[in-house]
């Protein structure tokens, strides 16, 4: 579209006669733009060398495809970054096919990849070999991470396919030299999303607890069958290999056959060429463990007969040169023998010295034995003498008390026996009183007692009949 010449601009824009291209706005340009790009290119595949990569939070990826002369925005959008076969990574040489589209909100035209793939064998190896050394620089492949497998693992677990002839050689195998509690953790191994699955069941079998319901391995397999590098890739990936190396669990990798090599055989404990070698690597011969045991016992036996023969001939040797037993107790007996002949000696001069020492203080000894008896026996007539007085019938009437009998002397104890007897004695402290009761004996009735003692000495009389 040809514009009309215009000497100069003016201050306001105005429309001429003739004018046929009115103004446009930035918005209408750039979607003008953005159409004639998509309906002129459509579907491009563009090869360059991927530079500034990075993913998003929300998944999309969005990086640079360069080369010598020039260099194009690129976009990949979360569905299809998540079908790569690979992960990009700055520096990988590759092959994008996808839309050439612009971006109005920079004025920027960029193409949008829908599927990605490394540019040649070369390209893959050059990538591999990048990826290779910046692991080795953080210390994954260090041969002082790696650790002893265990003996006589009890259980172990394998990842791989579920469907292949991997698993199956790898029981056969595991079965003829020592059968041994297997759990499979089914992966894709090659694809869309392997490398991820793969990770994961490392890293899930790491997380099994000790004594949980399902058992945790000892020792992890990670095995797949041969095939190009495309096939094995997913075992190149920075996330297994991360995995592989901080896996809690012994690792063995049995990626392909003898002379494929994946970054994982650098990260793992152990590498085994195929995967029945692995599970050779695993366990041991049941059979020949037998065997060495029973070999073993037999060597053991045989050793402990040599030492006992070879003991029993040092003691003989021993017993030679020693003396005879009669020799070596020849002191000791004729010491005993002289002991025994002065025993009976000593023993009557001891008891003729104690039989004059106790000549000597037995006067001494019966003088003081007689004298404690009498003072014993002293001591017992006075602690009697004591308690007749205390026990005296006439020791109350000291208190003032008074004591009745008849003149026989028998002591009365009731009022009814005073009337009978009539003729009394009241005896007190100082001397002894005649006493008559006045009354005439009456039959014989029952007589309250008053007091805890005879009424003795009132105003009324000395006795009086207990009032009715």
């Amino acid at each position: 579209m040809d514009l009309p010449e215009d000497s100069g601009g003016g201050l306001l824009a105005e429309a001429k006669a003739g004018d046929n291209a009115p103004a446009l706005t930035v918005t209408e340009l750039s979607m003008s733009l953005k159409r004639t790009i998509e309906t002129s290119f459509g579907r491009v595949r563009l090869r360059g060398e991927i530079s500034g990569f990075k993913r998003h939070a929300s998944g999309h990826c969005y990086f640079s495809l360069k080369d010598e002369g020039a260099c194009m925005d690129a976009v990949v959008w979360r569905t299809s970054a998540q079908t790569l076969a690979f992960r990009p990574e700055d520096g990988a040489e590759v092959i994008a096919t996808g839309k050439l589209t612009t971006y109005p909100g920079r004025s920027k035209y960029q193409i949008v990849v829908e599927r990605m793939e490394l540019a040649g064998e070369g390209a893959l190896m050059a990538l591999l070999d990048k990826r290779r050394r910046a692991l080795a620089a953080e210390g994954l492949f260090e041969g002082s991470r790696k650790r002893k497998l265990p003996f006589m693992p009890r259980v172990i677990g394998v990842v791989t396919s579920p469907t292949g002839a991997v698993i199956r050689d790898i029981l056969h195998r595991l079965e003829d030299r020592c059968p041994t509690r297997v759990i499979v953790w089914p992966v894709p191994v090659q694809g869309e999303g392997a490398s991820t699955k793969v990770a994961a069941a490392i890293r899930g079998f790491g997380a099994i607890e000790a004594r949980g319901p399902v058992p945790r391995p000892d020792l992890i397999i990670v095995a797949r069958g041969g095939g190009s590098i495309e096939d094995l890739w997913a075992f190149n990936e920075e996330e297994v290999v991360r995995a592989a190396a901080e896996s809690p669990i012994p690792l063995i990798s049995a990626v392909g056959h003898e002379t494929d090599t994946t970054l994982i055989d650098f990260a793992s404990d152990m590498r085994a060429p195929t995967p029945t070698a692995a599970a050779e690597l695993a366990v041991p011969v049941r059979a020949e463990l037998m065997a060495l045991v029973d070999d073993l016992g037999r060597r053991s036996a045989s050793c402990l007969t040599v030492q006992a023969r070879r003991a029993r001939e040092r003691l003989d040797l021993t017993l030679h040169r020693w003396p005879q037993p009669e020799t070596l107790f020849a002191p000791a007996t004729q010491k005993v023998d002289d002991l025994t002949g002065r025993l009976p000696r000593a023993l009557s001069a001891r008891a003729a010295h104690a039989r004059a020492d106790l000549s000597a203080v037995a006067p001494r000894l019966r003088l003081e034995l007689l004298s404690d008896r009498v003072q014993r026996a002293q001591d017992q007539l006075a602690s009697l003498w004591r308690l007749a007085e205390l026990a005296h019938p006439d020791r109350p009437l000291k208190r003032g008390f008074a004591r009745v009998t008849d003149r026989e002397g028998k002591t009365l104890t009731h009022a009814a026996e005073a009337v009978a007897a009539r003729n009394l004695q009241l005896h007190f402290g100082d001397g002894t009183v005649d006493a008559t009761t006045g009354l005439e004996p009456k039959a014989p009735q029952r007589v309250e007692r008053k007091a805890s003692r005879p009424y003795v000495g009132s105003q009324r009389g000395l006795f009086d009949e207990p009032e009715e």
